[in-house]
C-alpha cells in the first residue's frame, strides 16, 4: 500500500471517495497495550523518549486503520520551555507549582526554545513522518486553555481566577495572551519545518466564555495564531473544544481551513453557524462508543450523512477518547465510516448525472 493522503486531500477540500477518520486521544488509555507502557513511563517521560512517543503515535494507526495520527503529547509540553513548573498528575491533570497571578509572573516568562528544550519533539516528528504511510498531525494548547490552568494552578470547572483576571486586570490579561500566542506560534511552527503534515490547534476549555467575551478577549490572539502560520502550505485546524456552539458564529476572520465540532451542534447547524467559510471535523459524542454497534453506527451514519453533503469534511469525535472506549467497537467504526460514506459519497454523485440523463 501506498502512501494515504485522504485526510490531507479533504482539508483542502479536493474530492475524495470516502471520507477520512481519526480520533482526538486516538493514542491513550483505551488501549491495552498503551497502559502496559504507562505502569513503566509516565505520560511526560514518554514525551522525552522519542523512539516510544513515535511507537505509542503510531499504535491507532495499525490498530484502528485511522487515515492520520495525531502526535502522542500533551498541551502543557511546551510551558516548560517558557518557566513553568508542573505535573501531569493522575487523575486531576496539570498541576502547576508556580502559577501566573502578578505582572511579575508574566515578566518572568521567557520566551519558547523548541530546538534547545524542545528538541525530542521535533525528533519524535522526524522519526514518525519517515515511518508513517499516514499524515502527521501535530499540536498545541490554544492561549485560553493554557492560560485557565496557569492561573488556576490546575484543572478548574468554574475558571473564577481565570476571569477575575480577564474581566478586573485586561492588561494584565493581554499581555499573558500575547505570550501564549507567541508560544504557539514558534512552537507550531517549529513542528511543521520537522516534518508535520496538519497542525490542530485545541481550545479545550474556551467554551466557557459568552461569545461576546470570547471576541473580546480571546479571538483576537486566535486570528493573530492563525495569521502569522497562514504562509504554511499544511492543513490547519482550530478545536473551540467543548460547549463551544455558541462561538461558531464569531469565528470568520480565522485563517483556519477546519473547525472542529463538539457533539453538541449537528454538523449542518455547525457550517451554517460557520457561514460556509470553513470545512468541518467532528462530532460523534465519545460516550456513543458505551452503546451497542447498531446505535453507534446510527449516530454515525447521522453525521455522515450531513457530512458529505459539502468538501472539506473529517469524520471524528466531538471531544477525546476516554479510558473505557473499547478497541474493537472503534475498530468497527473506523471500518463503518469508510465503508459508509464511501456508498453516500458514490450515491451523492450520482444524482446529477440521473437528472442529466433523465433532463
Amino acid at each position: 500500500m501506498g502512501y494515504n493522503d485522504l485526510f490531507i486531500r479533504a482539508c483542502r477540500g479536493e474530492h475524495v471517495d470516502r471520507l477520512p477518520v481519526w480520533y482526538m486521544r486516538q493514542a491513550g488509555r483505551y488501549d491495552p497495550d498503551y497502559r502496559k507502557i504507562k505502569e513503566q513511563y509516565s505520560l511526560l517521560e514518554i514525551c522525552k523518549q522519542p523512539e516510544l512517543a513515535a511507537e505509542v503515535t503510531m499504535m491507532p494507526v495499525k490498530k484502528l486503520g485511522v487515515d492520520a495520527a495525531i502526535l502522542y503529547s500533551d498541551i502543557m509540553n511546551p510551558v516548560a520551555s517558557i518557566g513553568i513548573d508542573f505535573d501531569i498528575v493522575a487523575n486531576v491533570g496539570p498541576v502547576i507549582h508556580n502559577p501566573i497571578r502578578t505582572a511579575d509572573d508574566i515578566a518572568r516568562l521567557k520566551p519558547i526554545d523548541v530546538e534547545g528544550d524542545l528538541s525530542h519533539v521535533l525528533e519524535t516528528i522526524r522519526l514518525l513522518v519517515r515511518e508513517l504511510d499516514v499524515p502527521l498531525i501535530t499540536f498545541a494548547g490554544a492561549p485560553f486553555t493554557i492560560a485557565s490552568y496557569l492561573i488556576e494552578g490546575r484543572p478548574s470547572r468554574s475558571y473564577i481566577k481565570t476571569k477575575t483576571m480577564m474581566y478586573a486586570e485586561p492588561k494584565l490579561w493581554f499581555s499573558l495572551m500575547d505570550k501564549l500566542g507567541d508560544m504557539a506560534i514558534a512552537y507550531l511552527r517549529a513542528h511543521m519545518a520537522a516534518g508535520g503534515k496538519a497542525f490542530q490547534l485545541f481550545d479545550s476549555w474556551v467554551g466557557a466564555l459568552a461569545p461576546r467575551d470570547f471576541a473580546t478577549y480571546v479571538l483576537p490572539t486566535i486570528e493573530r495564531i492563525f495569521r502569522e502560520l497562514s504562509d504554511l502550505p499544511q492543513p490547519k485546524i482550530y478545536f473551540p473544544g467543548v460547549a463551544s456552539g455558541e462561538l461558531l458564529a464569531t469565528l470568520g476572520g480565522v485563517r483556519a481551513d477546519i473547525v472542529g465540532l463538539d457533539w453538541r451542534v449537528p454538523v449542518a447547524e455547525g457550517r451554517r453557524r460557520l457561514g460556509g467559510a470553513f470545512g468541518v471535523q467532528g462530532n460523534l459524542d465519545p460516550y456513543v462508543l458505551t452503546a451497542p454497534m447498531d446505535v453507534i453506527r446510527e449516530q454515525a451514519k447521522t453525521i455522515i450523512d450531513e457530512g458529505v453533503q459539502a468538501p472539506k469534511f473529517v469524520f471524528n469525535l466531538g471531544h477525546g477518547l476516554f479510558p473505557e472506549a473499547p478497541l474493537d467497537k472503534l475498530r468497527e467504526l473506523t471500518d463503518y465510516v469508510h465503508a459508509y460514506s464511501a456508498e453516500a459519497i458514490a450515491a451523492l454523485g450520482a444524482k446529477p448525472k440521473e437528472v442529466a440523463r433523465h433532463g
